[in-house]
């Protein structure tokens, strides 16, 4: 069984993350975002600063702030 990520029932959220500015600030923060349970893609642009994270059901935005600051990065809120 493979996972989709346009799934019935499957949630899509935008996070605002302050201080992303090029692939590698991109990279680490999907990288921690998609470790937390229920998440299926992360797609983040350093260019607009958002983050768009589609997951199983909706997340505890504290998981998502943990994560980005694992990151190094600032989580301002959703978008």
């Amino acid at each position: 069984m493979t996972a989709q990520t346009d799934t019935p029932g499957s949630v899509t959220a935008v996070y605002k993350v302050s201080g992303m500015s090029c692939g590698h600030c991109e990279g680490s923060v999907s990288g921690e975002i998609s470790e937390i349970p229920g998440v299926s893609s992360v797609k983040a642009v350093a260019s607009t600063g958002e983050v768009t994270v589609v997951s199983a059901a909706p997340l505890d935005e504290e998981a998502v702030r943990a994560a980005v600051d694992e990151a190094g990065f600032e989580l301002v809120g959703t978008a």
